[in-house]
């Protein structure tokens, strides 16, 4: 079995973006004060020594200060991952926090940047100019820090294809080594989702770009990125060569992962559990004495068959069926090869240029 990743949830943020669907949020400081204390606790449970990947995910984790990163850091007694990752906020990365990092092995950053327009990223709740981000890449590699990520939104309030092709030029000016782009998703968890649900105008709701702008955004988007070098190697992520997330691709190939802090998963190869949602529930049975896992589930063949497809077809090396697998799911993979989303080659399932598009369709169709 694979070596594990291990995730660390850090639920908190400066300021809550518009289209944030996530059970992050502004806390107070002195739950976070607990929470980190917590956390480092139930870090010391794990034996991160077999893990391979770490990731600080959020929320914002780039909003601890450097002695509460440390404490974290104190209880993974180990600096050679193969990559450890945080999730960095523009106009968080000051040269203390950066030190901090590098001193306690991370090697690799993903900047939530959705936009470097800053009219678009104010829109969205971010307060970021383009120059920030540049001067913090740079502040990253003078530490060694040289793994960067870049995340973009397709779909944000005030988005137009002008602003779009500024973002991806400055994309290009960093010559950043990854980049995420995701379509917008407004469901009812975001604010701006709701708004949108009850046609109101808040939060830049009534300039929000149609669906078929968003489609088309994300489309010029893969032609550029492939132009300049990128690989697409999952529907939503563009690497340069071997610069894809290591840790990332653990949860799409159905690799072992376990998650600490509030709202984390976890998997063991046949088991899921999770823990409570929200950083006071977790403070709150943590200082009780209780455990915070909540939600158990032991996987059957059918489950587990269900969620190889659900996030092995989103990688552009689709996923490798057993024999009794293919046989189920055939009569239904003969109609998507018809309709050019799906190549078949048994044992072998990969979604085609044009699938990926309609990855949730095609899966759902597999799975009906």
């Amino acid at each position: 079995m694979a070596s594990p990743g291990i995730y660390v949830s850090i639920p908190f943020c400066a300021q809550k973006c518009t289209y944030c669907n996530f059970r992050s949020d502004v806390f107070p400081r002195g739950l976070r004060s607990q929470y980190v204390q917590f956390l480092a606790d139930e870090l010391g449970l794990l034996d991160v020594r077999a893990g391979s990947t770490l990731y600080f995910g959020g929320g914002s984790p780039s909003l601890l200060e450097p002695s509460e990163f440390s404490t974290l850091a104190a209880a993974l007694p180990r600096r050679d991952w193969e990559e450890a990752t945080i999730e960095v906020a523009p106009g968080e990365g000051t040269p203390e926090r950066v030190s901090t990092w590098a001193a306690c092995g991370i090697s690799r950053v993903s900047f939530g940047v959705q936009s470097f327009v800053p009219e678009v990223a104010r829109a969205a709740g971010r307060r970021h100019e383009p120059e920030t981000v540049r001067i913090e890449v740079e502040r990253l590699g003078e530490a060694g820090i040289r793994n960067i990520s870049v995340d973009l939104i397709a779909g944000l309030a005030r988005q137009t294809f002008a602003t779009w092709r500024q973002t991806l030029s400055w994309v290009e000016r960093l010559g950043v080594d990854h980049v995420s782009v995701y379509m917008l998703e407004a469901d009812d968890d975001s604010r701006l989702g709701r708004e949108l649900r009850a046609g109101g105008r808040r939060y830049g709701a009534l300039q929000v770009p149609s669906e078929e702008a968003i489609l088309d955004f994300y489309l010029f988007a893969v032609e550029r990125l492939r132009a300049l070098g990128y690989e697409r190697y999952e529907v939503s992520n563009f690497a340069r060569p071997g610069m894809r997330s290591l840790h990332n691709l653990k949860y799409w190939r159905m690799e072992p992962y376990f998650g600490v802090g509030s709202d984390a998963h976890s998997f063991n190869g046949t088991q899921r559990w999770a823990n409570v949602a929200t950083a006071p529930e977790y403070v709150g049975r943590m200082a009780a004495g209780l455990s915070p896992r909540t939600a158990f589930e032991e996987l059957d063949r059918n489950r587990m068959l269900e969620d190889r497809v659900l996030a092995g077809l989103r990688m552009t090396e689709g996923i490798r069926l057993g024999p009794r697998a293919w046989r189920d799911l055939q009569p239904r993979v003969e109609p998507l090869v018809a309709r050019e989303w799906l190549v078949a080659d048994e044992p072998s399932l990969r979604l085609t240029e044009g699938g990926l598009l309609f990855a949730d369709e095609v899966v759902a169709e597999l799975l009906a």
